[in-house]
């Protein structure tokens, strides 16, 4: 599934919270690492022009160090690993380079060198899960315990479904894992209760049509979820839900499971190409304090360039 994993680092702690997720998947795909670090000059060209050239060969130097380290750590784990040192925009080279080299998987820490901040991700993160369009790791950063690299422990998978096959695709990469590490999977679905008018109250014949729809769209989640139990030939739990709210019901539980790893596909049941991500997937990455794996299903090639990609494209940049 993955034969080629990208992992941009910043030379910061918060950077290197991926290296414990790092470990295990590699590992179980038997995956090529590629640590990516970026220099990034100033963009202001007068700063730019006064850099000092020995000053700035010292620097490359440190950083290769640091990405020649880490590279041993990895290795001594028994990975294969490989370690790459660019110069530009640190979003757009790592997107080229993931586009270049074919990266299955890039996993990234949610902050980095700016430290944390009141948003779920930094700038860069929000770059490349918007435009990279490959199926993305995010860990946050807030949440890691240490500089020291050890295996991350995916007890507990949790895997949002809505019905849809395009959802499902994640099903085989959930079922690897927790083979590979022993976890438990738990499989949830949130019926979502009909939109009735709000201008006046629902009439006991409204109440008892929308209770009517629930319990229909209830039975046959039901079976949905049992013929998918059967279908894995793998030990499995599942939640059933109803709420007016399908993001929030999934926060409430993923809270209550203490979830180590959340496994979803970018688009769900309407498969809407206009955005790189649906809305649950859009929310996670805005909101999710937990570690989410987002696979993506739709190729560059299927996302249409947005109208700030294009006017780019046509100024220049300028």
């Amino acid at each position: 599934m993955f034969e080629r994993i990208l992992v941009p680092l910043d030379g910061s702690s918060l950077a290197e919270c991926v290296l414990p997720h790092v470990i295990p998947l590699a590992g179980m795909f038997n995956a090529h690492v590629m640590l990516l670090r970026v220099l990034e000059p100033p963009r202001d060209k007068s700063l730019a022009q006064a850099i000092d050239p020995f000053e700035w060969h010292m620097w490359k130097a440190e950083v290769q160090t640091y990405l020649d380290l880490v590279r041993s750590q990895l290795q001594e784990a028994g990975l294969a690993v490989e370690a790459v040192l660019l110069e530009g925009q640190a979003a757009q080279c790592i997107m080229e380079f993931a586009r270049q080299h074919s990266v299955n998987l890039t996993i990234l820490s949610s902050h980095g060198q700016s430290g944390l901040s009141d948003w779920n991700i930094g700038g860069v993160v929000q770059k490349l899960v918007v435009r990279a369009h490959t199926t993305m790791m995010i860990v946050p950063a807030y949440q890691a315990q240490g500089s020291r690299i050890a295996e991350a422990r995916y007890q507990r998978l949790v895997i949002p479904l809505d019905g849809s096959q395009r959802a499902e695709c994640v099903l085989p990469l959930a079922l690897h894992i927790a083979q590979a590490r022993g976890s438990q999977l738990l499989l949830v679905h949130v019926v979502r209760s009909p939109e009735m008018p709000r201008h006046v109250p629902l009439s006991d014949a409204e109440h008892d049509l929308m209770q009517q729809v629930v319990e229909r769209n209830r039975q046959a989640a039901a079976n949905y979820l049992e013929r998918l139990q059967s279908q894995l030939a793998f030990p499995t739990q599942t939640r059933l839900l109803v709420s007016d709210n399908v993001v929030v019901a999934l926060y409430q539980l993923l809270e209550q499971e203490h979830a180590d790893l959340v496994l979803l596909t970018a688009h769900g049941y309407s498969g809407e190409a206009t955005w790189p991500y649906g809305s649950v997937a859009a929310s996670f990455i805005a909101h999710a304090s937990f570690p989410l794996l987002i696979v993506q299903d739709r190729s560059v090639r299927e996302q249409p360039a947005s109208p700030a990609e294009l006017a780019a494209r046509e100024h220049g940049g300028h």
